[in-house]
């Protein structure tokens, strides 16, 4: 049973499926905080998996659920996290604390990140539970999903366009339709297709307040060379070391973000052979990486969502080394961009020549801006995300939409 509750207040539930990463957590943070920075009636409450979210500020009236982690092996199965039970188990306590969250919370308005039903269909009762009573749904989506050959099979077994059309009023696209429509090649009835909306990118702004960040051996301006999470970004983290242990190393000092879910064992090797170079360093993780992004000469990533919108953002050179594994969003993305002048591109041949790398880092300084480049709309995300939902908080207290709730939908992971 929900609270009694200030009649001005305005209530905003974020669901966020994923516990490996930090995509998926950081972008439903900046949404969050763009709407509590707009509204000063509205509260957010994310729900999240991610073992680090504590390790992040929020804004005051943001505040965050940890549901039980789960992360995805290799093999495509799901095994829990941290808890020594099985994933079923894991999933079922998931989907109660879900469930009984929102509906003591009691949100005017909930967003959900990416899948459509959740983890395996873990929302599709909280869904089920918001439609009967008239809360609006809205799912947001990053600018690219994955190929199409490969996102249109992933739906159609997840039954995600049936989703789209019973449980939710409007899609947010976060990001523009000349860079990438990310379902492209799903075959979507009109009627899902009429709540599709671009944004434009997040932009991003440094912290009010922050600890300097103090380091031995260089200073700004630097390249940055971060790779998220850095599950898996050991290669690119590689490649560019080699770079600066050839003869002729790049003329910049470097500053490696090696990233809070990198190997321990490949930590250790790489701060090892950081210890032998005059001009490079390395830190693990910085909640605050765009202080560190404003403060470079340029950027080297994997192109990341939330990476790109920085240096889209804070201006920067980037070079984007993107992977193609398991999904292709990355590359997708990189090669649109590279296409619209935005960034430079670097692909991975397996190879990996210190000397290839070399030489892009030291071109990478005469590269345009983003800036010099026009796009209309680019980094409107967040105007945009706060009109769009003061619009469904006024429609719901109206309540001016709402059809009476459809059958339940069976999925499949």
């Amino acid at each position: 049973m929900a609270f009694r509750r200030d009649a001005r207040s305005k209530r905003i539930l974020i669901y966020s499926h994923d516990s490996f990463g930090l995509g998926h957590l950081r972008r439903c943070r900046e949404i969050a905080h763009t709407l509590v920075r707009d509204d000063k009636n509205i509260s957010v409450l994310i729900l999240s998996g991610s073992p680090i979210i504590g390790s992040f500020d929020f804004r005051s009236r943001v505040d965050f659920v940890r549901i039980p982690g789960v992360i995805k092996l290799r093999n495509g199965d799901y095994t829990s996290l941290t808890l020594h039970i099985d994933v079923e188990q894991t999933l079922k306590m998931r989907a109660s604390i879900i469930e009984h969250t929102t509906k003591t919370f009691d949100p005017d308005l909930m967003i959900v990140d990416k899948e459509p039903l959740g983890l395996r269909g873990e929302i599709e009762s909280t869904l089920a539970y918001l439609k009967e009573k008239r809360v609006p749904c809205v799912l947001g989506l990053r600018d690219v999903m994955d190929e199409p050959e490969l996102l249109a099979p992933e739906w159609e077994r997840k039954n995600a366009v049936h989703a789209l059309d019973a449980y939710y009023d409007a899609i947010w696209i976060y990001g523009l339709p000349q860079i990438c429509d990310p379902l492209e090649g799903i075959s979507l009835p009109p009627s899902v297709r009429r709540k599709m909306t671009y944004t434009g990118y997040l932009p991003r702004s440094l912290p009010e307040s922050i600890p300097s960040l103090h380091l031995d051996k260089i200073q700004a301006p630097y390249l940055l060379v971060t790779v998220g999470g850095g599950g898996d970004g050991e290669a690119i983290i590689d490649w560019v070391l080699r770079a600066y242990e050839d003869e002729t190393p790049p003329p910049l000092p470097a500053l490696f973000v090696l990233g809070p879910f990198m190997n321990g064992d490949l930590q250790k090797n790489f701060r090892d052979r950081i210890a032998a170079l005059e001009s490079v360093e390395a830190i693990t993780f910085d909640a605050h990486i765009e202080t560190l992004m404003a403060q470079a000469a340029g950027v080297v990533c994997m192109g990341g969502y939330n990476t790109f919108c920085e240096i889209l953002s804070f201006d920067k050179r980037a070079l984007v080394v993107p992977r193609t594994t398991p999904r292709k969003e990355q590359y997708i993305r990189a090669t649109r961009a590279q296409g619209h002048g935005l960034v430079s591109v670097l692909l991975d041949d397996g190879q990996r020549d210190a000397g290839a790398m070399a030489t892009a880092l030291r071109n990478l300084p005469q590269q345009p801006l983003p800036s010099e480049q026009v796009i209309p709309g680019l980094l409107d995300g967040r105007k945009n995300v706060a009109k769009l939902a003061d619009l469904w908080l006024r429609r719901r207290r109206r309540g001016l939409f709402r059809l009476p709730p459809r059958q339940a939908i069976k999925t499949s992971a």
